[in-house]
Formats: structure tokens, C-alpha cells, sequence
């Protein structure tokens, strides 16, 4: 059983101990998971071997700007089992506010290493979302890389299916009969999560993340940016340059509050902690 292997697949991290609260670091409204990525894999493959249904966020600076505006988003967040930092800049700004954080986490990058572990643990991982053959081909390449792998299964739903009750019943059933370990929702930001946490005790998996573009990605379907932008914090601005149309407002201008929610969430903790020094 996926359970029973888990020790042993985990075996390197051992030293994380899953039955103890992860360090948490507060700022912008979320409860950060202090992890380190490696930590952060073990976490999720070891929460997909418990019996209750359980999430996790990765948010960057575009979330924490909509959050503003959306409150099932701030709701979504805020109930999230794991909150993990998706962006260099995101990091940086917590490093300023004086609550640093062990790593950058990106959905991107954990599902093919969650999936990596979930073949050695014995985790049997759905690919929920992309256009017509992705996650299929995701699923291929994932087969070729880990024949260990156990695919629960895939699924493209049609577009603003969320909007049609009955094609949201329909997709809950299909995960809910294939018995995943692990649900990998790749729909964008705040659709993957905000369907994961609407219908997480129906979906009956224990551990659930979305992955944004993840599957496009691993389907070489989107080229991602080198890795020499991702680790300066640039990977935005190279999906700016790919998709200038429809990034460029949300990345240039919208995302500009992101500066004045930093400068906000400083004070607040300059008072916070002038008040403690006075108290």
C-alpha cells in the first residue's frame, strides 16, 4: 500500500518529522510553509497518505494582488494545509519584512518531483485540467521517466465547465471513482483553487495542488523560461515577452500594487511590533 511505502521512499528526508507543525511565517494576510523544496515534496506525499482531504497554494505576487479583490481567493488561501512561496520576487519581499523563507516553491516545478516521488512511494497521481491531450501526453512522459508511476487517471475539462453544475458533478464523480492519492488541477489561478476547495470533501483525495501551467510544460506544449531567469526572479518577465497580449496588463501594471501591499504589510508590522515593545 501507498502508505507502507512511504517510509521508505522517503527515506533520504527522513529527518522530517510529519507528525510535528512545519514552521510557519505570517505576512500578506497567508501562513507561509517554511520548507525547503525537498521538505515540501515529502510533506505532500506524506499528507496524500492520510485519510482527510487536504490542499495546498503556491502564490505569487499576481495571487496576492487579486486576493485583494477576491474574497473567495483570500478564503481559499487562508484554509490551505500547505502555502507555499511560487516567486522570487514574492520571497525577497518577505526577506525584507524581516520573515525570510527557506525556498521558492512553484507549482511548476513540484509536480514532476511530487510525481517523481509518488513512484517511488507507490502514489497514484490524476491529472486534472490543460486543453485536449495534455495531460495525456503529461501522463506519457511521466510513464517514460518513472515506469514505476501509477497513473489514477487524466481529464481535459471543456471550457467554463465550473459555470455547468452538472459537468462539475460529472468531473467530481470521474476523480472520486479513480481513487487518486494526489490531484494535480492545472486551470489557472484562482479556477484550480478555488475547484479544489469547493469541492474538496466530495473529490475524497487526500492531497490536491494546482499546478497552473505545470502540464503544459511537461507536454512541451510551453516552453518555460532557463533557469538563470527563474532563479533571478525574471521567469515573469519572460512569459510577458511569450504571451504580450494577454500578460502584459496583468504583469506591468495590475501587479504594480504588489509595491504598495509590501509597503503596507511593513507598517503593519512596525506597529506590531512598536505595540509588543510598549505592552
Amino acid at each position: 500500500m501507498f502508505s507502507q511505502n512511504l517510509s521508505r521512499a522517503s527515506a533520504p528526508s527522513s529527518r522530517v518529522d510529519y507528525s510535528a507543525p512545519f514552521p510557519i511565517v505570517e505576512a500578506f494576510g497567508l501562513r507561509f510553509s517554511n520548507l525547503t523544496f525537498r521538505e515540501a515534496v515529502d510533506h505532500i506525499l506524506a499528507m496524500a497518505a492520510t485519510p482527510a482531504p487536504q490542499f495546498a497554494v503556491t502564490p505569487n505576487v499576481d495571487h496576492i494582488v487579486q486576493m485583494r479583490r477576491d474574497g473567495e481567493m483570500r478564503e481559499v488561501y487562508r484554509a490551505a494545509d500547505l502555502v507555499l512561496c511560487d516567486g522570487m520576487p514574492v520571497k525577497w519581499a518577505l526577506s525584507l519584512l524581516g520573515r525570510p523563507l527557506k525556498d521558492k516553491i512553484s507549482g511548476s516545478d513540484l509536480f514532476p518531483a511530487a510525481c517523481a516521488a509518488a513512484a517511488q512511494a507507490g502514489a497514484r497521481p490524476f491529472l486534472l485540467g490543460a486543453g485536449p491531450g495534455v495531460a495525456d501526453e503529461c501522463a506519457r512522459r511521466l510513464a517514460a521517466r518513472h515506469p514505476r508511476l501509477q497513473v489514477a487517471g487524466t481529464f481535459a475539462p471543456p471550457q467554463n465547465f465550473d459555470g455547468d453544475a452538472e459537468a462539475v458533478r460529472r468531473i467530481v464523480d470521474l476523480v472520486r471513482a479513480a481513487r487518486p492519492d494526489v490531484l494535480f488541477v492545472a486551470l489557472g489561478t484562482p479556477r484550480q483553487e478555488k475547484f479544489i476547495h469547493r469541492h474538496l470533501a466530495e473529490l475524497g483525495v487526500p492531497m490536491s495542488l494546482g499546478v497552473g501551467a505545470a502540464f503544459d510544460f511537461l507536454a512541451g506544449r510551453i516552453r518555460r523560461a532557463p533557469r538563470w531567469m527563474r532563479h533571478a526572479g525574471l521567469e515573469w518577465l519572460w512569459r510577458v515577452g511569450r504571451e504580450p497580449r494577454r500578460l502584459y496588463r496583468r504583469y506591468l501594471i495590475d501587479d504594480m500594487a504588489f509595491f504598495g501591499i509590501v509597503w503596507n504589510e511593513w507598517r503593519r508590522l512596525r506597529s506590531q511590533s512598536r505595540a509588543g515593545m510598549r505592552s
